[in-house]
Order: structure tokens, then C-alpha cells, then sequence
């Protein structure tokens, strides 16, 4: 989504790069996916992964991708989103392959919507958006609106069954999606970003029925003003506490209003077993942290960023427990989000305060404590206790019965190690961000939990 001025030699490259009619042209292979098993389109997709990565150097064309403010040579580091589009079509076929419409959607927005974006954000020099200043305006709306109509094309040639109306606004929602994470400014390639976060949201909103949220009317009255009521004065405590600031306490009330909406007061103590465990663990040594440069800023008070990362995810499967037929399965993926979020925090916390050392876990290797993807024993010991109580409380309130307990442990689990797996690796080497390790942590364990949840028939 970038314009001209992004790139000097904008006027001398063509306006659709090899790079973009690669990518483009890849996607007439969606038009297979009604006649392929879950299998043979694994199998396709390890083809043109082995396409990309053997045959397409040796032809000399030049595929890399370039980046804002770059010369007119593309460094050879970046030649990465050749091999990362087939990789994300292999994900997405592993993950989604049940349900084929939502793999041939996620990869029309991967295509379509993002390689028009650019050729638009090329062409037409456009305002920015204000929250991404390399990103424009027209490109944003042009991912929308190809990305739209390209995902209902392929999904509906794919499942002609779906209702189009129905699918039709099931594609807007997750190209508007798509369109926000495409913008959001990490160093980390879309190709990977865009067709997961796009698969996942679609998969999950395709389980919505008018059914399922018109059964629970009767009960959402009185439910939406104590969420209202219950969440501002949680917020109001923060700010009084100096936990969050102005801006974590608004997007703490938000989020709160929507966990309440999901199962009333139960799921709303998830949450603020989640906020007491963060609190205190950033609390407890502060000073000594401080002193270490280690201790969150602001006197360790939470903004809307560290708000969203950690409480997103959670939100959104509060909002699926009342509007689909899989209470029970999004519940525990709720509980798996907000363990893991817990356990994230508290280890990072206590391990800083009480441990001067760490270990890379990718390495093992002794680094100082604070180090992104650095973990120590206290710290483990203190994140699983955190994710375990989260899991408990949810037990405790009858959101998961004992087998679905321990998917929601293992998952949170699992989470943790996946955060401080990408903070050894992609943090460290400045390609995201905290709070997109934490987001990306509290999705996949919801997820995963999610998934076992539905493969198992638990629900």
C-alpha cells in the first residue's frame, strides 16, 4: 500500500512488478481447490513451494521485495515473500482444509487484495493513514474492495452451498481485516500475516448464527448494562491505581464490556484474574527492575497497545461464545487466551526481578534477565503458576469441565512458548513488536484450544 514517494525509482519499475504477477498469477491455482482432497491441495502447495524456491532463481528474474526509502536496488535479504506466499497457502490448507472456501478466501486477499493495494499506493499518491504513514489511504480501500470481491469469487466457486449474501459480508468483514493487519507496520512479511490472521477470523466468523445470538436476547439486556457498569468502574480503579493510563483504561472498559457480553460475570473474572496477576507482577521489585532497565515505563502503567495485545484475542472469542452454537469450545479458548496472557506476564515480571540471569530458548545460551526470549527458572515457575491459576478459575466458575481444563492448560502452555520462541527470533531482530508477540501468543493459544476443542467434538 505504499505510493511513488515510497520508492525513488518508482517511475522507471513497472506499476506491476514480476514479483506481484507471480503472486497474482499463483492464484488460478485456487480455482482447483472444489475438485482437490485436503490432501492433494497439501500437495499442490508443497509443488509451487519447491517452484518458488528451485526453479524461479535459476530463471534470473528479479523477485525480491523492496522497501520505504530503499535505492533502486531491493536488498538481497528480501527476497523472502516468493517462498513465504506458498508457505501461508501450505498453512492455510493444513489448518483450513475442512473447510476449503475459507483457504480460497484468505488466498484471494493474500493475492488480489494486497497486490492491488500496492499498485494503487504506486499510482495514486493518496493521503495517509494515520496510524501507519508508509501506508495510504487509496491503497487501504483498494485491498477492501478487491480483496472482497476476490474472496467471494474463489469461496463461492469453492462452496456454492454458502449462501452468497451470507458469504458475501463474511468476505467484506475479513478483508477489512486484512486490510488493518497489511498496514500495521512490522518488518515481518504480510504474506505470512495477512492469510493466517484473514483464515482464522473467517473460520471463526462463519460459526455465527442469528439462531445462536437470538437465544441468548432475553438475557443481553440486563447484561449489557452491568457490563457497562461492572467494566467503567474496574477502568475507573486502574486509573485510580496508576495500573493503566487514560488510554489503557479506555480500551480496558471496551474490552471488558465485551468479555461481560460472552457469559456475564464468570468470563469477566477471567479477565481480572488476568488484570490483578499482571499488576501485581509488575509491581512486585519495580525498583530493582528500574534499576536493571527492565521495568515497564510509565511507572508501570498499561497503555491501549499493551491492552490490546494481551486482552484482543479474548474479546473476540467472549463475542463468538453468544453468537455461534460452540459455547463451550470458544469459552475454553477464551480461558486459554487470558492463561496464557497471565503467564506471559508474570514470568517476564518475576523473572526480572528475582533472577539476574536467563537462558535463550532457542539457544540456551545464559543471557542477561530481560532479554527478549531469555527465560529463567523462577520466571517458568512463575508463568505456569499464573496460567494455572487462570485455568483454575475458569474451572472453578464451570467454564471448563476437566478435560477441557487441560486443553485450555496446554494451550496457554503452549502460547508461552511460542512468545518467547518469536522474541529470541523475530523481536530481537526488530521484525515485530512486544505487542505483537503478546497478540500473536494470546491467539494462538485460544486457537489451538479452539481447534482441540472442535477436532475432539468437546463442545
Amino acid at each position: 500500500m505504499g505510493d511513488a514517494s515510497t520508492f525513488p525509482d518508482a517511475e522507471r519499475r513497472p506499476m506491476i512488478s514480476t514479483r506481484k504477477v507471480v503472486h497474482i498469477s499463483m492464484l488460478a491455482f485456487a480455482f482447483l481447490l472444489p475438485f482437490l482432497s485436503w490432501g492433494e491441495a497439501a500437495g499442490a502447495a508443497l509443488l509451487a513451494l519447491s517452484f518458488n524456491l528451485v526453479v524461479l532463481p535459476r530463471l534470473g528474474v528479479d523477485l525480491r521485495k523492496r522497501t520505504a526509502g530503499e535505492a533502486s536496488e531491493p536488498q538481497p535479504t528480501l527476497w523472502t515473500g516468493i517462498l513465504a506466499y506458498p508457505i501461508s497457502v501450505l498453512a492455510l490448507v493444513l489448518l483450513f482444509g475442512r473447510r476449503m472456501e475459507v483457504v480460497a478466501a484468505a488466498w484471494a486477499m493474500m493475492a488480489l487484495g494486497d497486490g492491488l493495494a500496492s499498485v494503487v499506493g504506486v499510482a495514486w499518491r493518496g493521503p495517509r493513514l494515520p496510524w501507519s504513514k508508509g501506508k495510504s489511504w487509496p491503497g487501504f480501500v483498494t485491498f477492501i474492495a478487491a480483496g472482497s470481491l476476490g474472496g467471494f469469487v474463489l469461496a463461492h466457486w469453492t462452496a456454492p452451498a454458502v449462501p452468497g449474501l451470507r458469504l458475501l459480508i463474511l468476505c467484506a468483514a475479513t478483508a477489512l481485516v486484512g486490510a488493518v493487519v497489511e498496514t500495521i507496520p512490522i518488518g515481518l512479511d504480510d504474506n505470512f500475516s495477512v492469510p493466517l490472521v484473514c483464515g482464522g477470523f473467517m473460520f471463526c466468523a462463519s460459526l455465527i448464527e442469528w439462531s445462536a445470538l437470538e437465544s441468548n436476547l432475553p438475557y443481553l439486556g440486563r447484561r449489557i448494562l452491568l457490563a457497562v457498569a461492572v467494566s467503567g468502574a474496574l477502568a475507573l480503579i486502574a486509573l485510580g491505581l496508576k495500573t493503566v493510563n487514560r488510554s489503557g483504561a479506555a480500551l480496558g472498559f471496551l474490552v471488558g464490556v465485551a468479555i461481560y457480553m460472552g457469559y456475564g460475570y464468570k468470563s469477566f473474572l477471567i479477565l481480572l484474574t488476568f488484570f490483578l496477576v499482571g499488576s501485581v507482577a509488575t509491581r512486585l521489585g519495580y525498583a530493582k527492575k528500574a534499576a536493571r532497565g527492565h521495568a515497564e515505563g510509565r511507572g508501570g502503567a498499561r497503555s491501549w497497545r499493551e491492552a490490546t495485545a494481551n486482552s484482543l484475542a479474548g474479546a473476540f472469542f467472549a463475542v463468538l461464545v453468544i453468537t455461534t452454537h460452540y459455547e463451550a469450545a470458544f469459552l475454553v479458548a477464551l480461558v486459554a487466551a487470558f492463561a496464557e496472557a497471565a503467564g506471559d506476564t508474570a514470568s517476564s515480571e518475576i523473572g526480572q526481578w528475582l533472577s539476574g540471569r536467563a537462558y535463550m530458548i532457542t539457544t540456551f545460551k545464559p543471557v542477561p534477565a530481560g532479554q527478549d526470549g531469555g527465560i529463567s527458572l523462577v520466571g517458568s515457575v512463575a508463568g505456569l503458576g499464573a496460567t494455572t491459576l487462570v485455568v483454575a478459575v475458569g474451572y472453578a466458575l464451570g467454564l471448563c469441565r476437566p478435560e477441557t481444563a487441560a486443553i485450555a492448560l496446554g494451550a496457554g502452555i503452549a502460547g508461552n512458548v511460542l512468545d518467547s520462541v518469536m522474541g529470541a527470533t523475530l523481536e530481537r531482530r526488530g521484525l515485530v513488536t512486544n505487542g505483537i508477540v503478546n497478540f500473536t501468543g494470546t491467539a494462538f493459544a485460544g486457537g489451538l484450544a479452539l481447534g482441540l476443542m472442535l477436532t475432539l467434538h468437546l463442545i
